[in-house]
């Protein structure tokens, strides 16, 4: 209101023959040098600081699940760390890390993927650890798919132990490692995993034959209003664990970045998908996973 009422007083016209027109131009010219210092004001009293991302690291760590490991997207059911998005060192990838190596080639050779295949987040803190005792100084982390993708609706994680572990995980990364940089990616739409393989007779069949992420794909092909319910509500559990990565992330500080939801948004298709499962990226879609996330992120 104070900003107002000086605007206001500064504009209000001189009354009739008080003022000669030069004096009136004069006060209108100050009027506007006034309004701007005060626009400038209100400008950098609002805008969030972001904070200098410093030069690129010297090494790095990934941390996570099946995803982060590039499961599936060089062999059957097997870990194809050389293709993860993050921190592997496919060229066809275009992962982090080679990002990274084209402009400091200091961090060659220091690429360490301590993510584990099944991981939950009640995982991260002992990954934390891993990272912690490997010195690293920058730490990307993508969990919370199979917190959400488990045998039934049931058995998905809560909001609030979620939110616990993520937190935990984030204070012993600050506490062994207080300069690194860390990136908090989020959990893709496993809705659209069902939306863009429905469809599918094979991915239908791999589904079920091996029990993938039932909480949202059982019954596949189901319009019934329980089943479109139960998608939904496993959908908002993705979207609740999303805000609290960004919640969490926020709570560290300055050395803590978020995707935005960068990868949660973005509507991968099954040619993204390994053909095995159905539920993994295969090379394809860990390269399209580091070509939406690394933007989001550091500027390296």
């Amino acid at each position: 209101m104070w900003i107002q009422t000086a605007v206001y007083t500064l504009w209000s016209p001189p009354p009739p023959g008080n003022r000669a027109p030069e004096a009136t131009t004069t006060l209108v010219r100050r009027a506007l040098a006034t309004l701007a210092g005060v626009t400038a004001l209100v400008l950098f009293a609002t805008s969030p600081a972001v904070a200098d991302p410093g030069p690129p690291p010297n090494s790095m760590a990934s941390l996570g699940d099946s995803i982060t490991r590039g499961f599936n997207a060089c062999g059957w059911y097997v870990d194809c760390t050389g293709r993860s998005f993050s921190t592997g060192d496919d060229t066809t990838v275009n992962s982090h890390y080679l990002r990274i190596r084209r402009v400091n080639p200091a961090i060659n050779g220091r690429n360490h993927n301590a993510a584990r295949t099944g991981a939950k987040s009640a995982d991260l803190y002992g990954q934390a650890g891993t990272a912690v005792s490997q010195g690293v100084g920058y730490v990307t982390i993508l969990t919370g798919a199979n917190d959400a993708c488990t045998s039934s609706e049931s058995t998905m994680t809560s909001t609030a132990t979620f939110r616990a572990n993520i937190d935990s995980a984030l204070a012993r990364l600050k506490s062994g490692l207080p300069n690194a940089k860390i990136y908090v990616i989020s959990i893709p739409d496993v809705h659209r995993l069902w939306s863009v393989g429905k469809g599918s007779s094979s991915a239908r069949t791999a589904w079920s034959l091996f029990g993938i992420c039932q909480s949202i794909l059982a019954n596949p092909t189901s319009t019934a209003q329980a089943d479109v319910d139960r998608r939904n509500r496993v959908r908002q559990r993705v979207v609740d664990f999303n805000a609290q990565l960004a919640a969490a992330c926020a709570a560290y500080g300055a050395n803590c970045r978020y995707d935005s939801n960068a990868v949660f948004s973005y509507p991968f298709t099954l040619a993204q998908l390994s053909t095995w499962d159905y539920f993994h990226p295969n090379t394809t879609g860990q390269q399209v996973l580091a070509t939406i996330s690394h933007p989001a992120g550091y500027p390296w």
